[in-house]
């Protein structure tokens, strides 16, 4: 009986502070952005509500705590990419309307920060990524790639696509190639990207022709060029041995080639006195050259 007589009594209070005015608090108010989505697209997620202060009576504010028919307020946005931020001030009014029949005594949030561009068409170059490696070990592009088309459509906001730099990487999605390639190719949108762009072509074409470089050595003769007489190298061998991979399309041109491994005293190590082995003419069909070994110390007399 006492519990039932605590009990009825707290209800009596509660009811009676409840009918009460004059009651402030802080709540949540839904917000809701309205603008033109074929035209603007947000790039950030925006704010979905602000804090407010309101004063009125308990009831009311308490329907407001729970959000008992509480509805977002519209924020109409003519051109949302003129603009970064937005102040709160600018709707103060006409939310202190639809908050009624509380008074809105404050708007908490200093300014809310929007992030809508534009949506725009783009052309873009189609290029082959270089990041990621299609050939074979020793295996070198013998031609051009080709791409058909070379540009492609996109459709997105514009600081989206300002970050593509004005080119469109496509991965031919091999590895370990040794042959020549052909073949069409999906166009594919990256994860942070597939959200905001569309595509207006879905594939492209790419061919392009490969040729395998040879690994192989050979005996060169060391020639040095503007040695004063008083200095020459601490070691008697007149030869090196270069390493090199050579295009198979030209072994009958390597073969016919008279190399000479040069060893310049103007460019010589002045800290430690050793001067390096290079070769005076590298031909468009050698790569990797390097030579055993490839410095000599300086011997002084």
């Amino acid at each position: 009986m006492v519990v039932l007589c605590v009990a009825a009594a707290t209800t009596f209070w509660v009811l009676n502070a409840l009918n009460k005015d004059n009651y402030t608090t802080v709540v949540d108010q839904p917000i809701e952005f309205y603008y033109d989505r074929e035209e603007f697209m947000a790039v950030e997620e925006l704010p979905t509500k602000i804090q407010i202060e309101v004063n009125g009576n308990g009831w009311d504010l308490l329907r407001k705590h729970f959000k008992v028919n509480v509805v977002p307020f519209p924020i109409e946005l003519t051109d949302p990419s003129a603009q970064n931020y937005l102040l709160p001030a600018s709707f103060q009014r006409a939310l202190a309307e639809q908050t009624a029949p509380t008074q809105l005594t404050a708007i908490l949030d200093d300014t809310l920060k929007i992030r809508i561009d534009r949506i725009v068409d783009e052309r873009l170059k189609v290029l082959l990524d270089t990041n990621v490696n299609p050939l074979a070990e020793n295996i070198r592009f013998a031609s051009e790639v080709t791409i058909q088309p070379d540009c492609v459509t996109v459709t997105g906001p514009t600081s989206i696509l300002e970050q593509l730099g004005g080119q469109f990487l496509v991965d031919i999605g091999e590895r370990e190639l040794r042959d020549r390639f052909s073949g069409r190719i999906p166009l594919v949108l990256s994860e942070e990207h597939e959200e905001f762009l569309t595509l207006a072509e879905q594939e492209v074409e790419v061919s392009f022709e490969v040729v395998e470089f040879l690994a192989g050595q050979r005996v060169v003769k060391i020639r040095e060029l503007n040695f004063p007489a008083s200095v020459s190298l601490a070691s008697r061998d007149s030869i090196v041995v270069m390493q090199y991979l050579l295009d198979e399309r030209q072994t009958q041109a390597f073969a016919d080639l008279n190399l000479e491994a040069v060893v310049n005293y103007n460019t010589r190590n002045r800290e430690d006195s050793t001067v390096t082995v290079t070769l005076r003419q590298v031909p468009v069909y050698l790569d990797s050259v390097r030579f055993i070994p490839d410095i000599f110390k300086l011997e002084y007399e």
